[in-house]
């Protein structure tokens, strides 16, 4: 396997966009990130997708030679993957896997989703389909039910409290403000969280992350080739994709996500570090009780001190290990197939030194975790400076 480097990022403002389609976003993303590179359509080799739910959000199908065909990209390889909202980091590892291997050196990677074009209740319904539905869906669970569940069994065994989880949200939204490509740039206070409309208890609105429109993109090439692109290279020091059981009840643990772990490991160990040497990371808090959970699946902290961890100011932008510099999908927003390429484009702008007002000191080693359903998949990259 040789080593592989980002050469170029590429976003689009996360929002609701009723004037825009699924086809624009992915191709506005995916155009910026090949003119970051200085990389023309034609030098491309193989394209992959990140989408969860196109044909259920906007009834359209094959969507890879959709987008890419849109951007200029004919004639290579274009593949689609679905993977819950794990979508966008799944494409970016299969697309890892591929130069890793020497099969392609020019590979364009692309997440995008079209949420808002359906009313609240259907977008829920789609969700759940990343779900148990024959089971917990049966039984009427939404996703937020389900982590009201993980955060109500991590209250009563670590001792783990509403207002910490709030200290999420307000930490989140807080980065979010300095975020020009972030769906709310809305700075709350400790009192509205805590305040905020009851969706399952104990998960409130600000508890909750958003229903987005919008795409991000990555290109990745061989590192022996990064000097030949316009783009300053970003160093995938390792990457691993991982499952677990799928619906809540085969778990032994459900404050815990063993894909997480075992994902962390293996990327760990691929990138010759250990969970110490992470200096800041782009989380996937689709809920604010699954911040806390990362940090602790991820060797941040110690099982159970995660709520204590946001307590004390550690995963502030200007704490010794900051967590969603971004916002977060609490605030940046969570257009589902685009989470996971936009955590990457995160972290390599920040290791860049490019991320203006939200820039964190320490930048040199930085981490992203996504995760699809609930926790039955999950993706964490390690990317580092060259």
């Amino acid at each position: 396997m040789r080593p592989v480097a980002i050469v170029g990022i590429g976003r689009t403002k996360f929002g609701a966009f009723p004037d825009r389609d699924l086809r624009s976003l992915g191709i506005e993303a995916s155009q910026k990130c090949l003119e970051d590179a200085g990389v023309k359509p034609e030098q491309v080799e193989a394209f992959y997708l990140g989408n969860f739910a196109g044909p259920s959000f906007v009834g359209q199908n094959h969507l890879a030679p959709y987008i890419a065909g849109g951007v200029g990209i004919t004639g290579v390889p274009t593949t689609r993957f679905e993977a819950a909202c794990a979508s966008g980091g799944s494409s970016f590892f299969h697309a890892f896997s591929g130069v890793a291997a020497g099969l392609y050196d020019v590979v364009l990677v692309t997440g995008v989703e079209k949420m808002t074009s359906q009313p609240t209740p259907k977008v829920a319904e789609i969700l759940a389909g990343a779900g148990d539905v024959s089971g917990e869906g049966k039984a009427g669970a939404t996703f937020a039910a389900l982590f009201a569940m993980i955060a109500r069994r991590h209250m009563h065994q670590y001792g783990t409290t509403h207002e910490q989880m709030a200290m999420v949200a307000v930490k989140n939204h807080s980065n979010a403000a300095k975020n020009p490509y972030a769906h709310m740039r809305k700075v709350i206070t400790l009192e509205q969280a805590l305040a905020g409309k009851l969706i399952a208890e104990p998960l409130t609105i600000y508890d909750c992350s958003l229903i987005s429109d919008g795409a991000a993109s990555v290109l990745l090439v061989p590192l022996e080739r990064a000097s030949e692109f316009a783009g300053k290279p970003v160093r995938v020091a390792g990457i691993a994709q991982t499952s677990d059981f799928f619906s809540l009840d085969q778990r032994e643990d459900i404050t815990s996500f063993a894909a997480v772990t075992n994902a962390a490991e293996k990327a760990y160990k691929a990138a010759g570090v250990t969970a110490k040497d992470i200096q800041f990371a782009e989380l996937h808090d689709c809920f604010t009780i699954a911040e806390i959970m990362a940090t602790e699946d991820l060797g941040f902290v110690k099982k159970g001190e995660g709520g204590p961890y946001v307590q004390q100011g550690c995963t502030l932008l200007g704490g010794p290990r900051p967590v969603n510099p971004s916002g977060g999908l609490k605030a940046k927003g969570h257009p589902v197939g685009a989470t996971g390429v936009a955590q990457i484009c995160e972290v390599t702008e920040q290791i860049r030194g490019a991320a203006g007002e939200r820039q964190v000191r320490n930048h040199d080693i930085g981490l992203a975790q996504n995760i699809g359903g609930s926790g039955a998949t999950a993706v964490v990259t390690v990317l580092c400076a060259v």
